[in-house]
């Protein structure tokens, strides 16, 4: 599968939102001048797949991560690139970045912000790192794909790079102040590190809207249950600014947004205005990507950590879209943030 990627500046033409339809689905294979399915050839745990409940997941360190790597989930990560984008008025970053050379972008999934990054920076040396080889096989020539676990140890030098980039790492990483000790240690001074997390709690103004007996407590006691016996915290929006810090590092800044779930708010709100996102708009995409994301985000939780049945996701994703649709007039929102922070000089007093 190719996404349609074009450049950045092509794709901002028709940034508001691209249709699901528009994704071109193709074969996981593709053939080599000579013909031959050449990645065919690589029967390693590296390109294997694993296939359960109907979804497709890595092999490679199997069983870590719990997302599909499948097509309808690259098709998740394209719509939910583009809502980053617009919530940050289409910026790829926050952080003030200045004629970074080396970079990496941890949890890189199908590549395309290290694709976006690779063309915005063309002096930059790019990484995306990621359990799945899902990533295009076109790409920057300044760009590079690698095949790993960010919670092993990390093999580049100290001191290295001057940019390391996360997003929606959310249920993946079990150590996180040992995650933020690597960054750290591998950052040079005076570079940056920035982190991007969506809640997987809807959230509400209205607490009767979200109380107890709720679709929304429900699925919020599920993602509980799941964090509780995985061992693996879902909630590091929540936390990720505090972490960062106590890991040492300096200047944090956290921008806090607020995404709709359904068509309710008005465009004025959420920081924005009448030249910025179009919050109903974005609203409205974001119940789609719950209604179609929904299965790829919790059918391996509950099966593999509740022991859940294929038939019992099923029919609690179904009542989840159900309601979801029918009180997409509520104010729902899911709260995201992008926390940005330096590495201090050696010899820099850190604040207490």
């Amino acid at each position: 599968m190719k996404l349609p990627y074009g450049s950045l500046q092509e794709r901002r033409t028709t940034l508001t939102f691209l249709q699901p339809e528009d994704v071109q689905d193709e074969s996981d294979d593709y053939e080599d001048d000579t013909g031959f399915a050449s990645q065919r050839s690589l029967a390693t745990s590296i390109t294997h797949y694993r296939y359960e409940n109907g979804r497709r997941y890595h092999a490679y360190r199997e069983g870590q991560y719990w997302q599909p790597n499948d097509d309808k989930i690259k098709d998740q990560e394209l719509l939910t690139h583009h809502l980053f984008l617009l919530s940050l008025h289409d910026k790829l970053t926050l952080a003030p970045l200045s004629n970074p050379r080396r970079v990496i972008d941890i949890g890189t999934g199908t590549g395309i912000w290290a694709q976006d990054f690779a063309e915005q920076f063309p002096d930059a040396e790019v990484i995306g790192t990621d359990l799945s080889p899902i990533q295009p096989d076109y790409s920057s020539p300044n760009l590079r794909f690698e095949i790993d676990d960010c919670c092993s140890t990390w093999t580049y030098p100290a001191d290295h790079f001057d940019f390391i980039h996360i997003r929606c790492m959310y249920g993946s990483v079990e150590d996180w102040p040992a995650f933020y000790a690597a960054c750290y240690e591998h950052l040079r001074p005076g570079a940056y590190i920035e982190q991007a997390e969506i809640s997987v709690r809807l959230d509400s103004e209205d607490p009767t809207v979200i109380a107890p007996g709720s679709i929304y407590d429900a699925i919020f006691q599920v993602t509980s249950q799941v964090q509780e016996i995985g061992r693996r915290t879902f909630s590091i929006q929540e936390r990720c600014r505090s972490l960062i810090e106590e890991a040492g590092f300096v200047d944090v800044v956290e921008k806090k947004i607020r995404w709709p779930v359904g068509g309710w708010m008005e465009d004025e709100a959420n920081g924005g205005s009448k030249k910025g996102p179009i919050w109903r708009d974005f609203g409205r995409w974001n119940l789609q990507r719950w209604c179609e994301g929904l299965e790829g985000w919790d059918m391996a939780l509950c099966t593999r950590v509740l022991g859940w049945s294929y038939e019992q996701v099923k029919a609690f994703n179904a009542d989840v879209r159900t309601k979801l649709r029918a009180q997409a007039d509520k104010e729902i929102f899911q709260n995201v943030s992008v926390v940005y922070a330096r590495k201090p000089f050696p010899g820099e007093l850190r604040p207490p």
